[in-house]
């Protein structure tokens, strides 16, 4: 039988041969290959997963600042005088004069309190006036007779001098009437309410028949009134840019609801202090306002011309670390290992902060760092974009 079969394979014709023969190169080609490309993927994945092992970074430069700048600050206008008027008497208001949006002048009236009890005093006092100055000519009179009566040896010098001094004390008696009957008269004139200066009635809380109450505590006032010819701004200016704000300085200010007009102010002083709680110089400006269209509590942008600090730079903000050691920055160095450095912040931009100490400009500082990197910690810059979408493909 093993005869009979090796004849049979030696007898197939030869194209039969040649065929199994490719059939077998090509599998054991097909094998090799298989088996490179495998090995050429582990490594892959080997050069991967180690890649992976190393923080992926991205990075921004600092940006240095020039010597002057333009600097936006929020501000607020105030009137240039404003006062609230109270009532120094008590009664009824008879009668109003002004309201609110009138313009008025000093000593003009404003309103009328109508003061009953306070009238019956003031007559009163006036009686008891009257009755001193009586009071102190019978007793003048009664002295200078005792007097005569001393001089003839008709009365004693104890007597006499009893006169005397209930003259005097007559004479006291007529001052004290008198200062009653002026303290008197002096509330009286404050029935009157008027204007202490010129200016216009921003608020009016009374009406005619209300009771008013003289408080000394102060209360709501019956009239508002402020003086809008002139303004005052006023601004906080972060303490990194307060070396700028120098006597005679002038600034720019925009009105938010005045079609982007832009008026000029002067500076009047400062606090001369720094704000424990904001950091911030509060600064006075002076506006002229004569068309009385800048009204008191608005909302301003002032423009100023800052100079900044030596070596102040620009970083956004996405870049700070906030830890126990305070702020910090994570800038790569050459051999893309982690510095970790302390900075200054000078002024928050919102998106960006202004650093005058801790930073060079041009320094390669890691974006948005994570919170478990490292002082020495080696990091791989990001690929860009349309690499690493190449390489996405091609996995």
């Amino acid at each position: 039988m093993s005869h009979e079969g090796t004849a049979a394979i030696t007898g197939r014709p030869p194209r039969v041969r040649l065929f199994l023969a490719a059939s077998l190169v090509l599998a054991t080609a097909g094998v090799v290959a298989g088996l490179s490309l495998r090995v050429v993927e582990s490594r892959e994945l080997s050069t991967w997963t180690q890649a992976q092992l190393t923080p992926s970074v991205q990075v921004v430069s600092a940006s240095a600042l020039d010597a002057t700048q333009g600097l936006t600050l929020p501000g607020h206008l105030d009137a240039w005088i404003a006062a609230p008027i109270h009532a120094r008497v008590s009664g009824y208001l008879k009668q109003w004069h002004v309201d609110i949006g009138q313009k008025v002048s000093a000593g003009q009236l404003l309103a009328v309190i109508e003061t009953p009890e306070l009238d019956q005093q003031f007559e009163q006092a006036k009686a008891g006036l009257v009755r001193a100055q009586a009071g102190v000519r019978l007793a003048d009179t009664t002295a200078k007779r005792w007097k005569n009566l001393l001089e003839s040896h008709s009365v004693s010098r104890q007597e006499a001098d009893e006169k005397a001094s209930e003259a005097e004390t007559a004479a006291a008696n007529q001052l004290a009437a008198r200062a009653d009957v002026d303290r008197l008269a002096a509330l009286e004139s404050f029935k009157r309410i008027v204007a202490p200066f010129d200016g216009t009635v921003t608020a009016r809380n009374t009406d005619i028949g209300d009771l008013i109450t003289a408080n000394a505590n102060g209360g709501e006032p019956l009239f508002s009134l402020a003086d809008t010819s002139r303004m005052r701004l006023y601004t906080q200016v972060p303490q990194g840019y307060t070396s700028s704000i120098v006597p005679g300085m002038t600034v720019k200010l925009r009105v938010l609801g005045h079609g982007g007009e832009v008026v000029e102010g002067k500076l009047i002083g400062t606090s001369r202090a720094i704000n424990r709680a904001s950091g911030t110089l509060l600064a006075q400006f002076e506006v002229e306002n004569p068309r009385q269209d800048l009204l008191p509590g608005d909302f301003v942008e002032v423009q100023l011309t800052a100079r900044a600090a030596a070596n102040t730079v620009t970083v956004p903000a996405t870049t700070l670390l906030f830890r126990a050691a305070g702020p910090q920055v994570a800038v790569l160095g050459q051999d893309n290992k982690v510095i970790l450095r302390d900075v200054h912040i000078a002024m928050d931009l919102g998106d960006k902060l202004e650093i005058d100490q801790g930073l060079q400009p041009h320094d390669r500082i890691i974006d948005h760092p994570t919170d478990s990197l490292g002082q020495g910690d080696v990091v791989r810059l990001a690929l860009p974009l349309a690499e690493g979408s190449r390489r996405e493909k091609r996995a």
